[in-house]
């Protein structure tokens, strides 16, 4: 069976992508320990620079807008620009409520009926992460004692926050920006190579041993597409960075979860399969489709990584392999009636799948050229 051929080949490739990951590992740390640094720098430079620019305003507790400063700056712009919304919209809440509780009542009954009254506002707005934000202001402007009118312990409050949230998202747009979309563009590419390890694992197993990194495979490709799915939410609130890259992003993300299901699916059909002899009869198209989905896998990468997607794969057709197998199953259908009910199965939800794998690969990359907007070579 090709599929055993190829075995050989798959381990020899996996010893090789091993070495040259061992080789890439000290590139990776060095790259994650500067991005730490960076990302350090930043976050100091914009507390120091709340905390200059409010003494420069008067304010006293100035040390606020540094505290929001480092609350907001996070790894990337899109992060940073979600967290800043979600702060300033809870200062803002939990301000307006802060002083019109303190307007009547007496503590704690006021205080206790204000926070309730935020937690249930930002609920019914869709705000839930910017509820203990308002808490927290409403606590300081009921609860902190100082003198003068609330309503400018309120202002000042709010001024604080958006004097932090606008230095923090100066720093991370103009020094050393970090776009959330060009890591994600560079988490789809390693989702998509991620998943072609987890399918020539599956493969591994069919009709043979399973391999021995099929479950960390299994939980490393979950754990790209959850990353990524964060990744796309933190893009969507960044500038676009030309025409179709929200789209695009989001198609691939799209196209990587359908993927990863059509694998698990893949994966529990060839479980517990044992030298199926109907398979082999199925050779060499099977083998041939299940070759060229890896390298499938592969060339869709590197279209993401390059972003260029109207470049078709060479010396691969994944349609004609899919109506050869479709041809082959023809073929051996009458030869049924030798072999066992589960084998039969077996064969057919494996040819079905592999099916499917292909036209999802096959779409993805074009659907994705559409959506971008790229004219067809």
């Amino acid at each position: 069976m090709r599929l055993k051929a190829n075995k050989t080949m798959s381990q020899q490739q996996l010893a090789i992508k091993l070495r040259v990951e061992e080789k890439e590992k000290p590139r990776i740390l060095s790259w994650e320990r500067q991005r730490l640094l960076i990302h350090a720098a930043k976050t100091a430079l914009a507390a120091a620079l709340c905390w200059w620019l409010a003494l420069r305003f008067g304010w006293r507790d100035g040390y606020w807008g540094s505290i929001s400063a480092i609350i907001v700056l996070q790894s990337n712009v899109g992060s940073t620009v979600n967290a800043s919304r979600d702060r300033i919209l809870g200062t803002l809440i939990g301000a307006v409520l802060g002083f019109s509780f303190s307007l009547f009542g007496t503590l704690p009954w006021n205080y206790i009926l204000a926070v309730l009254a935020a937690v249930i506002v930002c609920g019914l707005l869709g705000l839930r992460s910017s509820s203990r934000l308002a808490g927290v202001t409403i606590t300081i402007i009921m609860l902190v004692q100082k003198t003068g009118p609330r309503w400018i312990l309120a202002l000042d409050r709010v001024g604080e926050v958006v004097l932090g949230i606008v230095v923090a998202l100066a720093v991370t747009t103009l020094v050393f920006p970090d776009r959330a979309r060009l890591r994600l563009r560079d988490g789809l590419a390693q989702e998509f190579l991620v998943m072609g390890a987890f399918f020539e694992a599956i493969l591994q197993g069919f009709r043979g041993a399973p391999a021995e990194n099929l479950p960390a495979l299994h939980e490393d490709a979950l754990a790209m597409l959850r990353g990524n799915n964060q990744l796309l939410e933190e893009a969507r609130n960044e500038p676009s960075g030309g025409p179709g890259w929200r789209e695009g992003l989001g198609m691939l993300a799209q196209f990587g979860r359908s993927l990863f299901d059509a694998l698990v699916a893949l994966e529990f059909s060839v479980k517990d399969s044992h030298h199926d002899a109907f398979a082999q009869q199925l050779e060499p198209e099977l083998g041939k489709l299940a070759v060229d989905i890896r390298s499938g896998f592969r060339h869709v990468a590197g279209r993401i990584h390059a972003w260029r997607f109207n470049v078709a794969p060479t010396q691969m057709n994944l349609e004609e392999d899919i109506a050869q197998l479709e041809a082959r199953m023809d073929a051996v259908r009458h030869t049924g009636i030798g072999f066992s009910q589960a084998e039969i199965l077996r064969a057919y939800a494996v040819q079905l799948h592999l099916k499917q794998i292909a036209r999802l690969l096959r779409a993805s990359r074009v659907e994705t050229s559409r959506a971008i907007g790229e004219t067809q070579e």
